[in-house]
């Protein structure tokens, strides 16, 4: 009877290397002879080799094209200009503005700092400001205890507003059209916003189609990193549907 044990499958792929083995004349695996995206042969690797600096260009090139996609369809980083959006936003912070946030069906809320394109209604610049009232609400300033409201109720602003500053030095009583935004600065005292052009064309009123995207994280300087969260004084808002007799 013979018997001398048999090599299984799993001992001969197992089996170790001759330490004086060449591994280019050595069997490959499935795995090992997978070729790289820029291998010579790959399209990626072919560009390469036309490229002055070949793939370090190539690498390059790709991160970007990667950040170039990013900053045109996912983020788009944003400097603060000015201290119109103090306490929230001071000078110099960078944000980063969700440009898919209103995409898809979704459209700003109320209490949305939001960055968008002046062109035509604030100046011929990207603005920031946060969303006071959206199409349909009922705006009014102020109550008899200096509050804005909006659709009737009273909003507690004390969490965002500048110390020191009221609600608003400007009355105004306004019904947002559909498919605009009536916006504020956080600083009222220091922000040019919506209550500076009630009287112009389009009444201080932003299109939505103007908005670039929702600020939703102070990234610099690290100190300052925050998540900008939506108040719970504006989340809390009657819907215009209910109130003062179906303004919308």
């Amino acid at each position: 009877m013979d018997t001398e044990p048999q090599q299984t499958e799993r001992d001969r792929s197992s089996r170790p290397r001759d330490a004086g083995a060449d591994p280019a004349t050595e069997p490959q695996g499935p795995e090992e002879r997978s070729r790289s995206s820029l291998s010579p042969s790959s399209p990626l690797g072919r560009i390469a080799e036309w490229l002055p600096g070949g793939r370090a260009t190539l690498v390059v090139l790709l991160c970007l094209a990667l950040l170039l996609g990013v900053n045109t369809f996912l983020l788009q980083p944003f400097q603060i200009p000015s201290g119109s959006m103090r306490p929230t936003l001071d000078v110099g912070d960078r944000v980063l503005v969700n440009k898919v946030a209103y995409r898809f069906g979704a459209s700003p809320r109320r209490g949305d700092v939001v960055v968008f394109d002046g062109t035509g209604s604030f100046g011929d610049a990207d603005y920031i400001k946060r969303v006071v009232g959206v199409g349909g609400d009922h705006v009014v300033c102020c109550d008899t205890e200096g509050r804005i409201e909006v659709n009737g109720r009273p909003a507690d602003e004390s969490a965002f507003l500048y110390p020191g500053d009221r609600p608003s030095t400007v009355p105004f009583d306004v019904v947002v059209p559909d498919g605009t935004l009536f916006v504020l600065g956080d600083h009222r005292s220091d922000s040019s916003d919506s209550r500076d052009h009630l009287g112009s064309p389009g009444g201080g009123m932003i299109p939505v189609d103007d908005v670039v995207g929702r600020a939703d994280w102070i990234v610099w300087p690290l100190g300052r990193l925050a998540h900008l969260t939506r108040p719970g004084a504006y989340a809390q808002m009657p819907a215009a549907r209910t109130v003062d007799g179906g303004h919308g």
